[in-house]
C-alpha cells in the first residue's frame, strides 16, 4: 500500500470516527423550512436550555408528534370498538341526559 492510500485511508477513517461522535444516536441530517419566527424562537429555547443548535429540540417535537398520533389513533380504536355496545334505549336515556345539562348552562 502506498504512502498517498494509506494517507487517505486514515484520512477518511477520522472522516467516519467524526460523523459517528457527531451523529452516535443513528440521526440523519435533513432539511426542514421553518420562519424566521421559528428558527429564533427555537434558538432562544435551545440557548436557555444550554445547547448550542435546536437539533435536539426539532427530533424532541417530533418523538412528541409521532407519540400523539399513535396515541390518537389508540384512542380512535378504542371509541370505534363499542360501537353497538349501547342498547338503543341506553343510549336514548344518554341523548336526553345530555340534552337537560346542555339546557341549564349559562
Amino acid at each position: 500500500m502506498g504512502l498517498v492510500h494509506r494517507i487517505y485511508r486514515i484520512v477518511g477513517l477520522l472522516l467516519l470516527d467524526m460523523h459517528m461522535h457527531a451523529c452516535k444516536y443513528g440521526c440523519m441530517r435533513t432539511t426542514v423550512e421553518i420562519t424566521d419566527a421559528q428558527r429564533a424562537g427555537l434558538l432562544d429555547l435551545a440557548a436557555r436550555r444550554g445547547e448550542k443548535g435546536f437539533s435536539r429540540l426539532v427530533q424532541e417535537a417530533v418523538d412528541r408528534l409521532l407519540a400523539d398520533e399513535h396515541a390518537g389513533k389508540g384512542r380512535v380504536e378504542a371509541a370505534l370498538a363499542l360501537e353497538g355496545s349501547m342498547t338503543a334505549e341506553a343510549a336514548d336515556g344518554l341523548t336526553a341526559s345530555i340534552a337537560r345539562l346542555r339546557r341549564s348552562w349559562r
